[in-house]
């Protein structure tokens, strides 16, 4: 089954819409500014009373055009930006009326609405010079692999934009469909099982893999252990912890069974019901343990992927601070700091190598990269970091490998 799943495409439309707006919200910014400035200066002239009486036409005139003016432009923002967010737009009509506040609120809200019109048309510019060139058009097809807890659900892509932009740029897309919350024994038989389909009925020969978080501790096992590296050209791991999280083991070894017992049933439950067949939160928090990954390197690396054709690289970030990251990553990241380093809100620095290349992806500015960054998990444009660029020329790298 093929599953190279779409997901609506930026558009130079909305993007237009977007600027438009972001424009309209300038002028009026401005032209208030200019308006008010002007009646202090006319008020301290006339007064207060006469001026008001020898111009309220013409400010009530302007009053509306104003009106228009604002209300245009801010429903053009708020129906097309992706980068505002439900945060700023609360925010932004929280603080309407309230002076001060309200110019504030708005100078953010033109910030960002601008900046993500300029960006994005700036990256639509740049996959159209290079269309044809098809530079992630890979000999085979990209396999990708979700890491715990999320499924590949169709109408919330797990890789965010990223799949999107590698199809504009010639990459074929496939996906692991593999549960949620499973061992890295029983997600890497799906795996495996996943592999020979796509193999079998599309004759691609083979797959490369890109697999996030514990995504890679699952490839490496079907690849080493279940016998699929005929069928695999590369593997890419993007923040797995190779070397486990010692934070996971300090939480599971102090958590009340109780409350362990709890919040797997829950979480079971409510996966079940969206499709698992029989997911198992603690076998999967199990194995991402220090002491249960040292176990699962000693065998998956041991196994020579170089002489069994398979190219092995390695991926990591690390946020900065903790508000560099989403909710829960904000919550652990110091936790995790305490036990395993420098991280990326889940895994430590040191765990994230692994095979014949590493590299660590450094955002210079005080944000960082979450482990959620990684996989443009909040469709955020992320200062330093341009995530689907990212993905577009680590595959571009596959194919100048001739994979």
């Amino acid at each position: 089954m093929n599953d190279r799943r779409t997901e609506k495409p930026l558009t130079s439309k909305r993007l237009n819409v977007l600027g438009f707006g972001s424009g309209l919200l300038t002028f009026f910014l401005i032209s208030v500014l200019i308006l008010a400035i002007g009646a202090i200066v006319m008020i301290s002239k006339l007064g207060f009373k006469e001026f008001f009486l020898g111009y309220w036409g013409w400010l009530l005139g302007l009053a509306v055009l104003e009106i228009i003016i604002f209300w245009t432009g801010i429903i053009m923002v708020y129906v097309t930006s992706v980068q505002l967010g439900m945060k700023m737009r609360i925010i932004g009509i929280l603080c309407g009326m309230i002076p001060i506040a309200h110019i504030i609120a708005l100078i953010f809200i033109i910030k960002i609405t601008s900046s993500e019109a300029r960006f994005e048309k700036k990256k639509i510019k740049l996959d159209n010079q290079r269309k044809d060139q098809q530079i992630c058009k890979t000999k085979y097809p990209l396999l990708m692999v979700h890491g715990v807890f999320f499924r590949d659900f169709k109408y919330f892509n797990y890789w965010g934009r990223v799949p999107e932009e590698l199809k504009r740029n010639g990459a074929t897309i496939y996906y692991g469909n593999h549960q949620s919350a499973a061992s890295v024994e029983d997600s890497a038989r799906e795996l495996a099982m996943r592999i020979q389909q796509i193999v079998q009925e599309t004759g691609c020969g083979k797959v490369n893999i890109i697999a996030h978080s514990k995504g890679g501790l699952d490839t490496k096992t079907a690849v080493s252990c279940l016998g699929m590296y005929p069928y695999v050209a590369s593997i890419t791991t993007i923040n797995t912890p190779h070397r486990g999280c010692e934070f996971a083991e300090y939480l599971l070894g102090k958590a009340p069974q109780g409350l362990k017992d709890r919040v797997s049933n829950a979480y079971n439950t409510a996966l079940h019901k969206l499709g698992d067949p029989n997911p198992s939160f603690i076998a999967a928090v199990t194995d991402l343990t220090a002491s249960r990954c040292r176990m699962i390197s000693d065998i998956t690396d041991n196994f020579d992927y170089r002489a069994a054709g398979v190219y092995t690289q390695s991926y990591g970030s690390c946020m900065k601070k903790a508000t560099g990251g989403a909710f829960p990553l904000n919550m652990s990241y110091n936790l995790v700091g305490r036990f395993d380093g420098k991280n990326d809100g889940l895994v430590g620095e040191p765990s994230f190598h692994w095979g014949e290349d590493y590299t660590y992806i450094e955002n210079k500015y005080k944000k960082g990269i979450s482990h959620g960054d990684m996989i443009d998990l909040n469709r955020e444009n992320i200062k330093g970091f341009d995530v689907r660029e990212f993905y577009v020329q680590l595959v571009a790298g596959l194919k100048a490998r001739g994979l």
